[in-house]
């Protein structure tokens, strides 16, 4: 009688990934990557020599095991073959994994107007369980208005066509789904007094955008603070700041710093130490979450209610 062979915890660590919707395909990259990685130094092989493996250089090996380049099947098939891989149902898992990573995301649709540098951000914000996010001059992007987005996009696009103004707008509305979808990740926001107080695009755009911040703090995984101006001096010196963290144990945190034409993303533990103490310090120091909805509320009625 054969033996039922089981699935080793390799398998089954996979074939979770590749049953949880909402991943997506960038996660999807990074996991591979991590997992190549992996292998790759458990059976001592070098960067150099897994390049050639694939006809490739170690810097191409770098960059697939951060997950920041797609992956070809052959090249997978090669370096399963390389590391001793050669069980069928693992190496099944492995290319079904590389197919469902080399999926177009929903975002594909903006691949028109979505920069290269925020497409990374998009697809690791799909996949985040908790998104944690200080803000100094805008309101952050998923709890902006669509009126509010505009006047945002314009600022960052003041020549580009309406079309693309439109196109961007809707990008960031399509973004904001992610808060009410099932299994829809926590977002803990710290805003700047300043962005409140500030008559961003005239009074009608303000007063709808305080309406909606109101609304979303009612939502039992959006927890707002507002940083007054005492807090100032310490905040990151002016910095905004999104930490990105993951459910999967092999999905290590991001931190994302956006700048005017690119972004910076980093995942040395060091740097995530330093931008979570920031944060932290941030969120001790702000108004409790409680108080939100309340000055809100005090700002509309003073400032922008006939």
């Amino acid at each position: 009688m054969t033996a039922i062979q089981r699935p080793s915890s390799e398998q089954l660590s996979i074939r979770r990934y590749l049953d949880h919707q909402h991943i997506g395909p960038t996660a999807l990259r990074i996991l591979l990557g991590a997992r190549l990685r992996r292998l790759r130094q458990e059976r001592e092989v070098s960067r150099v020599d897994a390049g050639r493996a694939i006809r490739a250089s170690d810097a191409k090996i770098t960059r697939l095991e951060r997950g920041q380049v797609g992956f070809k099947q052959r090249d997978v098939i090669d370096l399963l073959t390389l590391y001793r891989v050669l069980d069928e149902p693992s190496r099944a898992d492995y290319l079904e994994m590389t197919r469902q990573a080399n999926l177009p995301g929903w975002w594909h649709r903006y691949s028109d107007v979505l920069e290269s540098w925020f497409e990374l951000h998009v697809g690791l914000e799909e996949a985040a369980s908790l998104i944690r996010t200080y803000e100094v001059q805008f309101l952050p992007g998923l709890l902006q208005t669509p009126e509010y987005a505009r006047v945002v996009t314009r600022l960052g696009y003041p020549s580009a066509p309406e079309s693309k103004v439109n196109r961007l707008v809707d990008l960031r509305m399509e973004r904001q789904k992610l808060l009410t979808r099932p299994q829809a990740p926590t977002l803990w926001a710290v805003v700047d007094e300043a962005v409140l107080r500030r008559p961003f695009g005239g009074a009608e755009v303000v007063r709808g955008q305080l309406e909606h911040l109101i609304e979303a703090a009612e939502l039992p995984n959006v927890t707002l603070q507002i940083a007054p101006f005492s807090v100032g001096a310490m905040a990151a010196a002016g910095t905004p700041i999104t930490i990105l963290r993951f459910s999967e144990p092999d999905l290590p945190d991001k931190v994302y710093l956006e700048q005017l034409t690119g972004a910076v993303y980093l995942d040395k533990q060091e740097e995530i130490d330093q931008y979570s103490l920031i944060m932290d310090r941030l969120v001790t120091e702000a108004d409790p979450p409680q108080d939100a909805r309340p000055f809100l509320k005090e700002l509309l009625d003073r400032t922008y209610r006939a």
